[in-house]
C-alpha cells in the first residue's frame, strides 16, 4: 500500500478479515472456537493474495490473531507477498462464552439472547463484554502505533475489527449493541493512513 509513500511520517494499516472457515460455512458463533478455513476459504485468501502481487501491493509486517482462520489466511497472503508475520492474541475474536461453536439453535438452549445488553453485558454468559473487546482492540491499535511508521497488514475477526475502527475513530460502544456496524465478509479489507504529528485518520479504501 502506498499511503505512507505519501505521508513519510504516516503509517499506512490494511484491515483484513480472514477467508470463509468451517464455522461461517456451518452458520456458528464463532467467537474463539478455533476453525480453520475451507477450501473456497483459502482459495478467497489465494485470489486476494494474486490480486495484491499484481497490484504491486507490499507490507512491510503482517500481524495475525493466531485462530486457525485468521492464521491461515495471514499465510496465505504472505508468503504470496513475501511479507513477514507475526500473530498477536489481542487480535483474536471476542471470546463468546458458552455461544463458541455453537449453531443458533444451540443458543437458543444454552445461552439465549438477554432482553437488553449493556455495552459491559458478558457474550454467552462468561466471555467478553463488547468493552473489554474495545480495549483490547484498543491495546492492539497502540502496540501498531509504538512501532516505527510503516506499512502493515493486520489479519483479523469482523468484531475485533469493528472495534479497532471504534478506537480509531473514536466511536464507544453503545447499549444493545447499537451505533455503526463496518460489514467484514470474508477477505474483506480495509486500509487507513494514520499521521501522529496530527492525529488524522484516513480512511482510503474498503473493499469487499
Amino acid at each position: 500500500m502506498t499511503a505512507s509513500d505519501s505521508y513519510p511520517l504516516a503509517y499506512s494499516i490494511a484491515f483484513l478479515r480472514h477467508g470463509e472457515s468451517v464455522g461461517n460455512a456451518e452458520d456458528r458463533f464463532q467467537g474463539q472456537a478455533d476453525f480453520p478455513l475451507t477450501e473456497k476459504g483459502r482459495a478467497q485468501a489465494q485470489a486476494l493474495a494474486d490480486k495484491w502481487l499484481a497490484e504491486g501491493v507490499t507490507f512491510e509486517q503482517c500481524i495475525s490473531s493466531p485462530l486457525l482462520r485468521a492464521a491461515q489466511t495471514a499465510e496465505i497472503v504472505t508468503q504470496a507477498l513475501n511479507v513477514p508475520l507475526e500473530f498477536d492474541a489481542d487480535w483474536m475474536e471476542i471470546n463468546n462464552g458458552l455461544l463458541a461453536g455453537l449453531t443458533d439453535d444451540q443458543v437458543a438452549q444454552v445461552a439465549p439472547r438477554p432482553a437488553f445488553i449493556t455495552p459491559y453485558t458478558r457474550f454467552g454468559k462468561t466471555g467478553e463484554s463488547r468493552w473489554e473487546l474495545y480495549l483490547r482492540a484498543g491495546r492492539a491499535i497502540q502496540k501498531i502505533l509504538d512501532r516505527q511508521p510503516g506499512r502493515f497488514l493486520i489479519v483479523a475477526h469482523g468484531g475485533v475489527l469493528n472495534m479497532a475502527m471504534y478506537a480509531m475513530l473514536n466511536i464507544h460502544p453503545q447499549a444493545d449493541s447499537s451505533g455503526p456496524r463496518f460489514m467484514f465478509h470474508n477477505t474483506t479489507y480495509a486500509l487507513f493512513s494514520y499521521e501522529p504529528e496530527h492525529h488524522n485518520w484516513r480512511m482510503l479504501q474498503f473493499s469487499n
